[in-house]
């Protein structure tokens, strides 16, 4: 089975491991052929399993399944089929340039899996966080340990009883149970591990890691800022409105790494942006079963805590009931809160948006300088000058103009922060890959200038090797210059 049995972890998933690495060793999971089959089962799991991965993203964090759908199992198949389409173009070796004093020489980048893997996904997307990287790892050939978040218990439990049944369950197992589970998991040296979550437990994983020299990949969360523009169009600035609602409240409630943290906007321009979020969240969130709930009570509590502040209560314009009852927050937004309290030091991850005033909307480009680099920053504008500065002024993992999370599902271009991995389309295959370099040399030209004993006339010879100068070479090598 692919699931592992508690007297497994009670004996510290030694033996787990060895076994993995046994069958990495095999090298069945290198072949071609078994990696699309792999590819093809997640492709069957996302379709036949719909409505169980609906019902259980529904149980854990209350997602409705159209946004489930949105959020996971479409945008997870698409990416899952784009590997499909595109896996034996990125496994094949890529020819890369050889100088002409190396002739005859072929130089080849070689496309290897890494071995032995460990994902840790998080509770906010249990599906997607869990299957994209896996779907990464087994296109390049890995053989693969999923830790699913014990937050998340109805999503881990499926991945559990069903990966085995539509995946090689000698070559992918899921590990469930809690933060002793996962400690024990770094105990073993790993050829690659991913971790999504909080920074908190990413150092823990790190300092770990460092026993084996284990390379880590961290996804881990920020204060993902949006600028808003003034926009003269009203059509521009609805649907400006509506991508920023759906950017925040309509993802798992806020609960997401790249979900809108706060905004940034002109002081003349705020009483009518905030008149618009009013009207356009009536409009949106008709029932409460529209947004998804907060994920259990100590995560209500934090939030909660935000507001505890006078000072941050004080700022709220909208919104503020919270139902712990229900776990549900209503869309909350606080204008001007002080830059000092929590809620505009901590990441957010929920539904109350902060709105920070500027003179002019240049100023949030020195705004956003003075803050840590974010996984994203949002702005909706028309200005190409402002995009532009921001793009060459800011450093973050994803910069996205006039929406917002969409840069998510893109298959062609990165996600991730800003020096710890990224993943997503062909960057998932990358990650989970080590591009060995491979040189073809034949035995038919030397040049003893490369070896002692050295003098000038060799040095001379490097030169020209290092400048490309090949005629001057050449006529060096054949007598006619010096």
């Amino acid at each position: 089975m692919g699931s592992v049995p508690e007297e497994e972890k009670a004996l510290g998933f030694g033996g787990l491991v060895s076994d993995l690495r046994e069958v990495y060793e095999s090298g069945r999971t290198q072949d071609l052929e078994w990696r699309q089959s792999q590819l093809r089962g997640l492709v069957r799991l996302l379709v036949e399993k719909e409505e169980e991965i609906f019902d259980a993203l529904h149980e854990d964090l209350g997602k409705h399944r159209v946004e489930a759908f949105r959020d996971e199992v479409g945008v997870l198949k698409k990416s899952v089929v784009d590997k499909l389409q595109n896996l034996k173009n990125w496994a094949a070796p890529e020819k890369a340039h050889t100088p002409l004093v190396a002739f005859p020489a072929t130089a080849l980048v070689v496309p290897e899996p890494l071995g032995v893997v460990l994902i840790y996904s998080c509770w906010n997307l249990p599906i997607g966080l869990a299957l994209e990287p896996l779907s990464g790892a087994l296109a390049a050939g890995n053989v693969v340990v999923v830790k699913p978040s014990e937050l998340a218990p109805s999503t881990s439990a499926f991945l559990a009883a069903n990966l085995p049944k539509f995946l090689d369950s000698k070559a992918v197992k899921v590990v469930e149970g809690g933060p002793e589970v996962g400690d024990k998991l770094m105990d073993h040296p790993w050829d690659k591990v991913l971790f999504t979550g909080s920074s908190r437990v990413g150092r823990l994983i790190m300092t770990k890691a460092a026993k084996h020299l284990t390379p880590v990949a961290l996804e881990l969360g920020s204060k993902c800022p949006c600028i808003v523009d003034w926009l003269d169009s009203n059509r521009d600035s609805q649907v400006a409105v509506n991508r920023i609602i759906g950017a925040k409240w309509s993802t798992c409630s806020g609960q997401a790494c790249i979900a809108i943290d706060y905004l940034l906007v002109e002081e003349e321009f705020a009483p009518i942006l905030i008149e618009m979020l009013k009207s356009t969240l009536e409009r949106f969130f008709t029932r409460p079963e529209y947004m998804a709930r907060i994920l259990n009570e100590k995560h209500f509590q934090r939030l909660s805590g935000f507001l505890a502040d006078r000072r941050v209560a004080s700022s709220v314009v909208h919104g503020g009931h919270f139902n712990p009852k229900t776990l549900s927050i209503e869309p909350t937004l606080v204008l001007n809160p002080p830059l000092d309290s929590d809620i505009m030091t901590e990441e957010i991850f929920g539904p109350l948006l902060p709105i920070i005033t500027v003179k002019k909307i240049e100023d949030s480009i020195k705004f956003l300088k003075s803050k840590p680099k974010p996984l994203a920053i949002y702005a909706f504008t028309r200005n190409e000058k402002l995009k532009q500065r921001i793009i060459d002024e800011t450093s973050s993992g994803s910069v996205t103009f006039n929406d917002a999370i969409v840069q998510y599902g893109l298959d062609s271009i990165p996600f991730g922060g800003v020096g710890f991995g990224q993943y997503h389309g062909k960057y998932s295959f990358e990650m989970f890959s080590h591009k060995k370099a491979v040189l073809k040399r034949s035995f038919l030209i030397e040049f003893m200038f490369r070896y002692p004993p050295w003098d000038e006339i060799k040095i001379g010879m490097l030169r020209r090797v290092y400048q490309f100068d090949y005629v001057s070479l050449f006529l060096a090598i054949i007598g006619l210059r010096r």
